[in-house]
């Protein structure tokens, strides 16, 4: 059976290759310098006293030389690829400038999103001395990147690319070299990143020795394998994640009772701590009109300031309309960062993109940076997530914010999971009723007199087709809630109760009696009336579900209380109460309860439920309009 050849066994073969390279072309240039050397050429030394000065040399002086690179190289590629990225750099460029006997060095890696030169760690060069960003123009640094090669300057008083004088009268730096770095990427579109470590010297006017650069250069090259390293890791690791993610969807989806974003978000969420530090998640969505964002979930639930469901302007959400609209350029700022993938509020209560809504927020929850997350769908935003932090973070890396991105898309498809599941609930008690109608409507058809019932198919066939029309409208736009109207809350709860009324009829519980209490008139109130339907019939069909089997009574009411329109749906049985806790608190299961919480919560209302000796009452409450 053949090995299979590693990523590691071609490099550890491409460091011995780059070795031999190096000592024929070290043997070739010193044969060729002792033979040219004029100092030597007035000894008249012969071709064997040459080879013979040669052998010596390589004998005691290159062996020592190349034992020397080999450790260097050894101890760059050594470091230890599950630091992070600056850590690496870091690490390395340490070791470069003891090998050179250099004084510091610092770090630079191009940003294409600002096109500018971001300092990205140091080694005796303080971080807080150096400007994060520089231009990639008139840059000593820039002219690494652009040309690929090491630049080198013997006086950095004299050397006009390079900009900040002050580092000769602060450190003591005189001369420096620039070498080239390069991090590899693996994914195809992408492009590798570049940048450049620039090695400080005291020496001034110094006189750098060509082998000198080549050390450096070689090392800077090892370093991208330990890059590599990392990111083939990383890669591995996300990957881990990811399956943990799919994993418990997947889990979730197989049980009976179906999948509940609450739920879901409860059990995901934990994944993802040894990312962040969380303090609490949300999701959001984005309105069809582009102005407004509605909160859809969030982690743990009442942390949001904003109540689900309610629409809010963007405009008057600096962070979120930067990340929508894109107000604000790329760039990494004091206490921002602003990313095409991402946006950072590094410090919530100082940060320009701050509203005093989040400042409050972020202060009384101890925020202490803000993430947000875009969801793309064909280049356009149309859900976003926000994470609340309790550690404060500079800067996120592409693998952290690629597995908050799959968390979210995945979120996203679970929710159009629930959102159909919600759409096949609604179904139920209207297909029971419209074979309910029909089957009375057949019957009536077969009367003598057709005449005398006509008024009563017409009826009949009204309600079918009125029922069909709104199941129809719900299959093709399960997403839609339609048009908000003024309408009666009392007509249209003594529509839905009829249309149960059906519908228990059809299911023959013969032992439930219908009572139709107080129904006061002219409760105007507006909202969608497909939202309200729903919230009707998911709660009739929970009561008529509730009554015992030996039977009992089902009974609605409606009335004015003060500024609100009231209605009250009571029936038969008793729910525990700690199950009546559960259900103040979203967590009991099933899709009826929480198709009702969110479309009241949308119609900025209110719901109650509470019991007595035998029966559950439900209250809903939802402003009059004026």
């Amino acid at each position: 059976m053949l090995k299979k050849t590693s990523f590691f066994d071609i490099f550890y073969k491409d460091v011995n290759k780059t070795i031999k390279q190096l000592q024929t072309t070290m043997d070739y240039t010193l044969v060729k310098y002792l033979k040219s050397n004029p100092v030597l050429a007035r000894y008249n030394l012969s071709e064997q006293e040459i080879n013979e000065l040669f052998d010596y040399l390589k004998k005691h002086c290159f062996s020592v030389t190349v034992e020397e690179i080999i450790r260097m190289v050894e101890e760059v590629i050594g470091i230890n690829p599950t630091l992070d990225w600056k850590e690496i750099l870091e690490t390395a460029a340490k070791k470069i400038v003891e090998f050179l006997h250099a004084e510091a060095a610092s770090i630079r890696i191009f940003d294409p999103e600002t096109e500018r030169l971001v300092a990205f760690g140091s080694y005796q060069y303080s971080e807080t001395e150096r400007l994060k960003s520089i231009p990639v123009e008139k840059s000593v640094a820039g002219k690494v990147i652009k040309s690929g090669k090491s630049y080198l300057v013997p006086n950095i008083l004299l050397e006009p690319d390079y900009t900040n004088k002050e580092i000769v009268k602060e450190y003591g730096f005189n001369s420096l070299m620039a070498v080239p770095i390069n991090i590899p990427r693996f994914i195809e579109k992408e492009s590798d990143i570049l940048g450049t470590i620039q090695i400080y010297y005291k020496e001034n006017n110094k006189k750098f020795d060509p082998l000198e650069v080549t050390y450096a250069e070689l090392m800077a090259r090892r370093v991208s394998y330990v890059l590599a390293k990392k990111r083939i890791l990383d890669l591995q690791k996300l990957n881990i994640q990811k399956e943990k993610i799919v994993e418990k969807i997947f889990l979730k989806l197989s049980h009976r009772e179906g999948i509940k974003m609450k739920d879901l978000f409860k059990m995901l969420i934990p994944e993802i701590t040894d990312v962040i530090q969380i303090q609490s998640c949300s999701l959001f969505s984005v309105a069809q009109d582009r102005k407004h964002f509605q909160v859809e979930l969030e982690y743990p639930a009442g942390m949001e300031s904003h109540e689900i469901g309610r629409a809010l302007p963007i405009k008057d959400h600096a962070h979120i309309d930067t990340l929508i609209n894109g107000t604000e350029k790329y760039g990494d700022y004091e206490y921002e960062r602003i990313d095409s993938s991402y946006i950072l509020l590094k410090n919530p209560l100082k940060s320009m993109l701050s509203c005093n809504e989040l400042k409050k927020f972020a202060y009384d929850h101890s925020v202490h940076s803000v993430l947000l997350i875009p969801l793309k769908a064909k280049d356009e935003i149309n859900y976003f997530l926000i994470f609340y932090a309790t550690d404060r973070r500079q800067y996120f890396t592409e693998q952290e914010i690629e597995l908050l991105s799959f968390l979210g898309k995945e979120i996203m498809k679970v929710l159009r999971i629930e959102k159909l599941d919600d759409v096949l609930h609604d179904f139920k008690n209207p297909s029971i009723a419209v074979a309910g109608f029909a089957k009375r409507a057949k019957k009536l058809l077969e009367t003598e007199n057709i005449e005398s019932v006509r008024d009563k198919i017409a009826e009949y066939l009204d309600i079918i087709m009125n029922e069909t029309i709104r199941m129809q409208e719900l299959a093709i736009f399960p997403n839609v809630e339609g048009q908000e109207r003024i309408i009666d809350l009392t007509d249209v709860l003594k529509s839905r109760f009829r249309i149960n009324e059906e519908a228990i009829k059809e299911q023959r519980r013969t032992n439930i009696k219908l009572i139709q209490d107080e129904l006061s008139s002219g409760l105007s109130i507006y909202c969608s009336p497909f939202a309200l339907e729903r919230v009707l019939d998911n709660l009739l069909t929970n009561a008529t579900s509730a009554i015992p089997a030996k039977g009992g009574d089902l009974s609605i009411k409606s009335y004015q209380s003060g500024q609100m329109a009231c209605f009250e749906i009571r029936n038969t049985g008793k729910i525990p109460e700690e199950k009546i806790e559960q259900i103040k608190r979203g967590e009991v299961k099933g899709r009826g309860l929480n198709i009702i919480y969110r479309f009241i919560q949308t119609m900025n209302g209110n719901l109650e439920v509470f019991t007595d000796e035998d029966s559950t009452t439900f209250r809903a409450m939802i402003p009059l309009y004026q």
